[in-house]
This record gives structure tokens, C-alpha cells and sequence, in this order.
């Protein structure tokens, strides 16, 4: 039984993704920076096409001001080089026009046939720092106008930030049926908002059992107002061995390198750094033992070094394998796994979790894929 009522009740499989270290994310020692790891197309395509291979579903492509790759750009250059992964790009809302935007998603969803998914973020630009409930606002607006640019022939709206009228369609149909997904992480009331007003699925980062389930209640209250329901996800990074033992040690040995002042910098440098969901994570590693552990098999030690999602999943695979279950009991049905190193971590998780995995993709749950081309100006409808 579901903490909370579910879109996909029904649903016995789950969503299982990775990760591609666009921005300047992936290390063997963590806070060590290794070229042979930098965010090059080469290493980070390296990363997608690594995760299709072994079975995962879906593969989160973040957004930050940092050295590495535009999100948009990047998952683009994707489109010809796999076929059944699908992409989860990261969109900073107000960072493009949102018909534009609409436009450009509606293009990369042509030309990943229906595999384009969308990570909704609300965080600061570079170099700005405005007031959070701004920032939800404008993210509302631009949520909206997609939402009217990929099911309505004309988007016509009046909002504080964004106003069109009579504008035509045409140019932003996508290839996905209503458009694609939206995932959303946040915490703040106004974030909790957003999603259960406009989004699909919640992500939550790791936490305790207990204040997962609360994050699930706080945001249900909200969707419920909407008559809505929500599906909820899990980004984690995870540490996966044939023993617990040496899933334990590999851990200790990606830190044994970590300068805590250096790791203090890679925190603070990125755009969401003081956000509540980053401080939940700096909770989590106070509140841990002297191992870096605030759960069973929930290790805390890769928060010293990055902000955002700052826990993993250690153990060995039956022990993963039992925390997956416990979280899609909860109702989860999306996961977003990660590992330093990304290609050689996943391939760890490919052999030895993946196989015991039943996973989907939900856009095609949702059915939001058609069978053919869709009938659109990008597909194969006339062109007005």
C-alpha cells in the first residue's frame, strides 16, 4: 500500500535511470578532478550510451553554470546515437523565451521520437539571486505556456511575468501526445505548489524513511487541491558490490582523498546550493554515525563534495535490491541512480541489480508515445 494515492497504482515495475555527468561531475576520488573524467561530449555520450547498454530507462541530464555541457545541446546530440533510452533534460525555467523553449523541446521530442522527458528546475540564474517566490512564479508561467503550446492550437495567456495572444501552435508541436513528462524536485511551499499543480513526478532526494513519506504527504496535500495525483521518484546515488563489506570500503576509498575545505567550494559553487533541499542533505550528514551512515545502508559521505542529491545506497545487491522494493512500496516508481566513476558504476549496477529488475518508461505508462509519426507540422500533418 502507497503512502500516498499514486498515478500509476496499477503499476508493478518501476522506471529505473542514470545519470550523465554534464557539469563538471564525475571523479574516482571525490573532489579530485580527473581528465580522463571531464564533461567532454566524448566522456559524457560515453555515459548515456554506457546506461542504454545496460538495461536503464532514462538518463538524467542536469543544467548548471559550470564547465561542461549545454543540457539542451547535449541531448540533441544524443537523438542519433541511441534509440531506446529515453532523456530527461534539465530546463532552468526563464532561461529561454518560453515560446522558444516550447518550440526547441517540441524539436528534440521529434527527433528522440517520444523519448524526451523534462526536469523542471526553479533555481537562480548565474550571477542573479531572486526572491524564491518569483522564481516558482515565473517557472508556474512557463509550465503553463508549454503546457498550451503542446495541446491547444493557440497559447493565449496573462500572466505577471510572460503575456501572448493568439499566438499558433504550429511551430511547438511535439511528437509525445500532451507533451512530455515533467519530473520536479523541491521542497519550499511554493515549490510543492508547482508540482502538485502542474508536474508529473515528484523526485525526492535521499533522506530517512520517515521524511520521505512526510515529503510524499506535503506534496499529495497540494495535488489533491488540483484533483490530481502524482508519481513519485528517488534521486540516489548508489555503491553496489558482491558483499556489503566491499561496498562499504569502496565508499570510505572514494573519499580517502577529500580535502573537506576543498569539498566545502564544490558545494557552494553551484546555483542551488542554499536551497532547502540542499540544507535537508546537510542534515542528513550531521545527523549521521561516525561512518557517514543515518540508515541502514544510506551513506551520507558523497554530500562532502557535491551539493544537491548528497547520499547513496551502499550495500550489496540483495541489499539494494530490498531498499528498491521498501521505496516502491512507498509508491516510487522512478529512480535515478548514479556513481563515481558513472560508466564504471553503472555498469556494476547493470550486472548485478538490473537483472533482478522488472523497469519500464513512463512515458509510455502515461501513453504519451504514438504508434506512428503523430499527425503535427513536425511529423507528418500538413504544414500550414
Amino acid at each position: 500500500m502507497s503512502i500516498v494515492p499514486i498515478t500509476s497504482s496499477e503499476l508493478k515495475t518501476s522506471e529505473v535511470s542514470w545519470f550523465s555527468a554534464l557539469c563538471s561531475d564525475d571523479y574516482q576520488f571525490l573532489g579530485i578532478p580527473d581528465k580522463t573524467l571531464r564533461s567532454s561530449w566524448e566522456h559524457c555520450s560515453k555515459i548515456v550510451k554506457t546506461a542504454e547498454d545496460q538495461g536503464f530507462r532514462n538518463i538524467l541530464c542536469p543544467s548548471s553554470y559550470q564547465v561542461g555541457q549545454d543540457t539542451l545541446s547535449f541531448v540533441a546530440g544524443c537523438a542519433p546515437i541511441t534509440d531506446k533510452i529515453n532523456l530527461l533534460a534539465a530546463v532552468r525555467c526563464g532561461e529561454m523565451q518560453p515560446i522558444m523553449l516550447a518550440r526547441t523541446l517540441a524539436t528534440l521530442d521529434h527527433m528522440l521520437q517520444g523519448r524526451l522527458t523534462i526536469n523542471i528546475i526553479s533555481s537562480d540564474f548565474p550571477g542573479q539571486t531572486e526572491p524564491s517566490p518569483y522564481r516558482y512564479q515565473r517557472s508556474r508561467e512557463v509550465v503553463e505556456i508549454l503546457k498550451q503550446a503542446w495541446t491547444r492550437e493557440e497559447i493565449n495567456f496573462s500572466g505577471k511575468i510572460y503575456n501572448f495572444k493568439e499566438l499558433n501552435t504550429d511551430p511547438a508541436k511535439p511528437y509525445q501526445t500532451g507533451g512530455p513528462l515533467l519530473y520536479f524536485g523541491g521542497y519550499s511551499p511554493d515549490a510543492l505548489e508547482l508540482c502538485g499543480q502542474h508536474c508529473d513526478v515528484y523526485l525526492m532526494w535521499p533522506e530517512i524513511i520517515e521524511e520521505l513519506r512526510n515529503r510524499m504527504k506535503a506534496v499529495n496535500e497540494v495535488a489533491i487541491k488540483y484533483g490530481r495525483t502524482l508519481d513519485y521518484g528517488l534521486r540516489v546515488h548508489i555503491i553496489v558490490r558482491d558483499t556489503e563489506a566491499e561496498a562499504r570500503e569502496y565508499a570510505d576509498f572514494i573519499v580517502s582523498k577529500l580535502d573537506d575545505e576543498y569539498g566545502k567550494m564544490i558545494r557552494e559553487r553551484a546555483l542551488d546550493s542554499t536551497s532547502l533541499g540542499v540544507s535537508h542533505q546537510s542534515k542528513n550528514r550531521e545527523l549521521s554515525d561516525k561512518f557517514g551512515y543515518v540508515e541502514q545502508n544510506l551513506w551520507t559521505g558523497v554530500g562532502r563534495a557535491r551539493s544537491g542529491c548528497g547520499g547513496a545506497l551502499v550495500g550489496s545487491a540483495d541489499q539494494i535490491l530490498t531498499k528498491i522494493e521498501e521505496y516502491s512500496k512507498m509508491g516510487m516508481r522512478a529512480f535515478i541512480f548514479s556513481g563515481y566513476p558513472h560508466i564504471e558504476e553503472a555498469e556494476y549496477f547493470g550486472k548485478l541489480v538490473m537483472p533482478e529488475l522488472e523497469t519500464c518508461s513512463l512515458p509510455h505508462v502515461y501513453e504519451r508515445v504514438p504508434t506512428e509519426t503523430p499527425q503535427t507540422p513536425l511529423g507528418v500533418g500538413d504544414r500550414k
